[in-house]
């Protein structure tokens, strides 16, 4: 623990263990850092959980059918952003990619796609749709670089920041195009359901990004966020499950109010429940 990092919240792991962890606000980078932070295997075991939605495709409950409705959406989304960037020859790498539903979104359109998944089931299904090796690591790629690399709420789960920024540098062409999404503490939904916040989502969220700790971090290694964006259905689906850890009741009602009431104030603060940072090197 750093000393000097004082302590911001105290939440609870919901999906897994139900213990506690702290969060130690780092005034320096202006972000948040889950205390203690489990590594290797215990950490792997937070993941082992048929509730942690983005390593399945199950469609059971009502949250699972929002979760995969708002995904098909996002798609689309994420495809258009993509698709504005001018690249010599449309190779991407997903890092996180889960099981495989963006990567085969840009395959479908003609880019030349490798993906990169730590989870074995999330692996296993991505491979299945793409008849393509997905790779566990990301050193099982030295030697190449791509246009763009898109990490879709994943920075958050790395355990060493600084040296796989440097990863990522190396991987990216001179041109090219890194795409990094990440949950906004600092969002009117984060703020008023405090430890409850579904997007803490601890200890599988090391850390906790603002505004100033992506541009301070990647700035280490010369790049530069060049544009943010916003991606407003996150505060709607993080509500719904803030809503129930915070209640024990899923309140649509009440989850949708607040998603909306977050999306509003953003209007002006800019503070959207998760951000889309777009970076190049500088």
């Amino acid at each position: 623990m750093n000393s000097k990092n004082e302590l911001y919240l105290t939440c609870e792991d919901y999906t897994v263990s139900n213990k506690k962890f702290d969060l130690l606000y780092n005034p320096a980078l202006e972000m948040l850092e889950t205390y203690p932070q489990p590594k290797g295997v215990e950490l792997a075991s937070y993941y082992e959980s048929s509730d942690y939605i983005s390593h399945t495709d199950s469609k059971e409950t009502i949250v699972d059918k929002l979760y995969q409705f708002v995904k098909s959406i996002a798609l689309k989304n994420k495809l258009s952003l993509l698709n504005s960037f001018k690249t010599s020859e449309k190779n991407i790498l997903d890092i996180g990619c889960g099981t495989g539903d963006f990567l085969q979104t840009c395959k479908n359109n003609s880019w030349n796609v490798v993906g990169v998944e730590p989870n074995k089931n999330a692996r296993n299904l991505a491979e299945t749709k793409l008849s393509t090796k997905i790779y566990e690591d990301l050193d099982q790629l030295s030697n190449q670089q791509f246009d763009c690399i898109s990490m879709w709420h994943v920075l958050e789960h790395v355990p060493d920041l600084d040296l796989y920024i440097s990863k990522l540098k190396s991987l990216l062409k001179q041109n090219g195009v890194l795409i990094v999404a990440v949950p906004n503490y600092k969002s009117y939904d984060a703020q008023y359901y405090k430890q409850f916040w579904a997007a803490y989502d601890v200890p599988r969220h090391l850390w906790h990004f603002s505004k100033k700790s992506i541009e301070l971090l990647f700035s280490k290694n010369k790049m530069s966020v060049v544009k943010i964006l916003p991606m407003k259905f996150d505060s709607f689906y993080v509500s719904l499950l803030s809503e129930k850890y915070k209640t024990g009741n899923t309140n649509f009602l009440k989850a949708f109010y607040v998603g909306f009431v977050s999306n509003l104030k953003a209007m002006n603060s800019k503070q959207y429940s998760s951000l889309i940072y777009v970076l190049k090197n500088d």
